[in-house]
This record gives C-alpha cells, structure tokens and sequence, in this order.
C-alpha cells in the first residue's frame, strides 16, 4: 500500500510539474514558431537581395557591352561631315575634268578615300542608310520638304538631300530627304 501512495504522490507531482511546464512549454512552442517565422523572412530576404544583385550585374553587363560597341557615336557622327563634303567634291567634278589627264589621278586618289572612308565606317558598324523609293520612316529620315508626284505613292522618298547612316542597331543620323505627296 504504501507503494500505491508513493506512485499517487509522485502522479500528483507529476502533475503538478506538467501543470506548471505546460505554460512555459506554450512559451517554447511560441518562441520556436516565431524563430522559425523569423528564419524564413530571412531566407526570403537573402533570396530577394540575391535576385537584385544578379539584375544589377546583367544591367551593368550590357551598359558595358552598349558603351563598348557605341562608344565611337560621337567620333563616327563627327567623321560623317567629312564624307559628306568628299562626296559633294566628287559630285561637283564635271565628266571633261574626270577625262583630263591632269586632274584623272587627283579624281582617282579621291574616289579611292572616299572608298576607303566607306570600308573604315563598315569596319565600325557604321552603315549607310538606303532611303530612296521607301516608305517615309520618321525614325530613320527627316523629312524636309514635300514634291507633288502622280508616279510615287505619298510618303515615299524620292530624293535624298543628306545621307542617314546607322551605327550597329541605332540610328546615327537621319537622312534629310524629299517625301512624295499627291498632286494638286
């Protein structure tokens, strides 16, 4: 019998120690779900800071593989007035003059820089534009002014006053040119 008591009195303290645990182990519970809650918002958040880092470094990537391949915009816009003049100077030669043996070696030497210019600015992406007989395109040509025509449909470039010219995928300089418009 006394062992029967002894186990009733150690149940109760059993009990007891359980009744006074029970809102220490709610406690615990509590903490470690907060814990785990606090250790998942923090994986997110590395995860998140991962991401932008990764977006930063493609960004900055091809902001240096733009300036790499346009770094020569400025160069290559200021060399284009240097091959407009050279090609206004050959036009400008009259036909008896390219025949005169005197000025058929000068005409030459100019025709061969303007070819080698050509094959410089092919060289660097630069590309000139083809415009005539297309469709009026605002953002590869400037239309200057207007030419009545019943041969064109309206819109369509007839003459070219100014070579456009590209540099890989951008637009270096619009082309200046004469739009058809339906007549009078």
């Amino acid at each position: 019998m006394s062992e029967d008591k002894d186990n009733i009195e150690n149940t109760e303290v059993v009990d007891a120690l359980l009744e006074d645990a029970a809102p220490a182990g709610d406690a615990v519970a509590e903490k470690i779900v907060a814990l785990e809650a606090e250790l998942a918002t923090a994986k997110q958040d590395i995860l998140y800071a991962h991401a932008d880092t990764q977006n930063v470094r493609r960004r900055l990537e091809k902001e240096l593989a733009d300036a790499r391949s346009y770094a020569s915009t400025a160069f290559a816009r200021d060399i284009l007035s240097v091959a407009d003049n050279l090609s206004r100077a050959l036009a400008a030669i009259p036909a008896e003059l390219r025949d005169d043996e005197k000025f058929k070696s000068l005409v030459v030497g100019l025709e061969a820089t303007g070819r080698e210019l050509e094959s410089v600015f092919g060289r660097n992406g630069v590309s000139k534009l083809e415009s005539v007989g297309q469709p009026l395109d605002p953002n590869k040509h400037q239309a200057v002014m207007e030419i009545p025509s019943a041969d064109a449909e309206p819109g369509t470039v007839l003459v070219e006053m100014q070579a456009g010219y590209m540099i890989k995928d951008r637009l270096l300089r619009p082309a200046m040119v004469s739009v058809a418009k339906k007549p009078d």
